[in-house]
């Protein structure tokens, strides 16, 4: 059984730009810090609450045991959580 929760992902005015699924709030920051966001506000749907990141993306090479098709070079996602905001509204 699978427990994939949404979270919105908002920009500087608060505005939703995009969804991001996942079990844990982090797995879906890691999703959007791979798409190149780093500052990540991600709000619970159905929730008030919004899980605040500081993401990355660093260009490191493949694994060793990583298949023939993979590109020599790949972007690894980092994230760092900084904070809960409850809001006022939804």
């Amino acid at each position: 059984m699978s427990n994939k929760r949404n979270f919105a992902l908002r920009d500087k005015n608060g505005e939703e730009i995009g969804v991001f699924s996942g079990k844990q709030p982090r797995q879906a920051a890691l999703k959007a810090a791979n798409r190149g966001y780093t500052d990540i506000r991600l709000r619970e749907r159905g929730t008030k609450k919004v899980h605040i990141f500081e993401g990355e993306r660093n260009e490191v090479d493949k694994p060793a045991n990583a298949p023939d098709w993979m590109p020599d070079k790949i972007w690894k996602p980092n994230v760092k959580k900084t904070g809960i905001e409850k809001l006022d509204k939804i």
